[in-house]
């Protein structure tokens, strides 16, 4: 048998590493797998690490321009907990619904600091962001004509924001949402249209700026630079054209983190190099302009490990399968069912037995009833019997939340940040 650091992932190896590792088995917050798996009862659970967390915003701090305001994109991971933790590293946060601007409020964040996008926001998510006084990213004309008649009705200012559909796209991003026919946004044709809306009814709508978000899961530092850029440059030409002062420019964020063997991280330096030239164009077009940089992936993603036992061991045509207590219902996106063209394996390891003396090729599923619940597919781990506890890295982002937690009314998965 040929030895784990030759065999196993060198992404998993790397990912384990930013951990301790103690008597062979990983250690996050202090606290060992086999320890933090009785604290929860055993049951599967996701691990959110706060020095993770921590070092991740002081990574942004070090290399983007302090002009530069970093939101929160809650949608990544709205466990409560976490959401307040990271409220306090950052300037704001950005929501994707009505519950999650609750957590948002919940956990302190200044209405002013917070901002709603989504293509289907309803009368009732709109009602309850005009009353919170937070941003709105308006993604149709019609939908600010309805927020003009809800304002109206409360006899309250709408504080917006155009969220606009690019004519270009971010190049290798993992998934599009800017450039072509998408639902996000208004095409930059109707941009002026609606800012001639905005115009009639100042006394109920307040114009604050802009927002683009092109796409998100880049590891190209030049296909994001350039993205910024454009962005920079359409948005002043709008207000250029408009006529409108820009208070805030949301430019997205897209900025990706490696999941698969061969990916590399993000080149932030060289980003942040670009940025700083980018706020410099930006204060001598728009003074005063704030630039807000959203992310959510990048921030959360690395600090999270899922954990799930292993309950079965079996052979099927001389394949070695790894069958654990939870799987795609806890965590669509391990499985390949979140985004992916081609199913990869996500970083992971036995995480009570990190090194072994032996390793071998398996399969590792989970308990549910369809051929689709696969967490690794042949790949290389130590050898592991029923409880032992694998561990998939890269776990802090679109997890739980993204997934069919009720598929066959299996076991919950438990949520802690240590």
């Amino acid at each position: 048998m040929k030895t784990l650091s030759q065999e196993v992932s060198t992404l998993s190896m790397q990912l384990a590493e930013t951990f301790s590792i103690v008597d062979n088995c990983l250690e996050i917050g202090g606290i060992s797998l086999e320890r933090l798996a009785e604290q929860v009862g055993q049951k599967p659970f996701f691990v959110y690490s706060r020095r993770h967390i921590d070092e991740r915003v002081n990574l942004l701090r070090e290399h983007i321009p302090p002009q530069v305001s970093i939101h929160y994109a809650v949608k990544a991971n709205p466990f409560v907990p976490l959401v307040h933790y990271m409220a306090s590293k950052v300037e704001g946060v950005d929501i994707a619904s009505a519950s999650e601007l609750l957590i948002a409020l919940n956990a302190g964040v200044d209405p002013q600091d917070i901002s709603f996008a989504g293509p289907g926001k309803n009368d009732a998510d709109l009602k309850q962001a005009i009353a919170a006084r937070i941003l709105i990213n308006v993604e149709s004309e019609n939908e600010l004509h309805r927020i003009h008649a809800i304002a109206q009705t409360l006899n309250e200012r709408a504080r917006i924001a155009l969220r606009v559909n690019p004519d270009y796209r971010l190049n290798s991003s993992g998934m599009r949402m800017g450039g072509g026919p998408l639902q996000f946004g208004m095409d930059v044709q109707y941009v002026k249209a609606v800012l001639g809306v905005v115009r009639d009814y100042p006394e109920y709508l307040q114009f604050e700026g802009f927002q683009i978000f092109p796409g998100s899961q880049n590891l190209n530092a030049d296909h994001i630079i350039e993205a910024q850029h454009k962005a920079l440059d359409l948005v002043i030409t709008l207000a250029r054209e408009s006529g409108v002062m820009v208070q805030r420019f949301n430019l997205g964020g897209g900025f990706g983190v490696p999941y698969f063997e061969g990916d590399q991280e993000l080149d932030l330096p060289k980003i942040g190099l670009s940025m700083q030239q980018l706020v410099d164009k930006a204060e001598a077009a728009m003074p005063g302009v704030e630039i807000i940089l959203e992310l959510g992936r990048y921030l959360v993603a690395p600090a999270g490990i899922y954990v799930t036992k292993v309950v079965e061991r079996k052979v099927s045509h001389d394949v070695v399968y790894l069958v654990t207590e939870g799987g795609m219902n806890h965590h669509l996106a391990a499985s390949g069912h979140l985004g992916q063209l081609i199913r990869r394996n996500y970083p992971i390891v036995i995480g009570n037995r990190v090194a072994g003396e032996t390793v071998e090729k398996v399969n590792v599923v989970g308990p549910l009833c369809t051929p689709l619940d696969v967490l690794l597919n042949q790949g290389t781990l130590t050898v592991a019997h029923p409880g032992d506890l694998v561990a998939i890295f890269q776990s802090g982002a679109y997890g739980l939340s993204a997934s069919p937690v009720g598929f066959l009314s299996q076991t919950q998965a438990v949520e802690i940040l240590i």
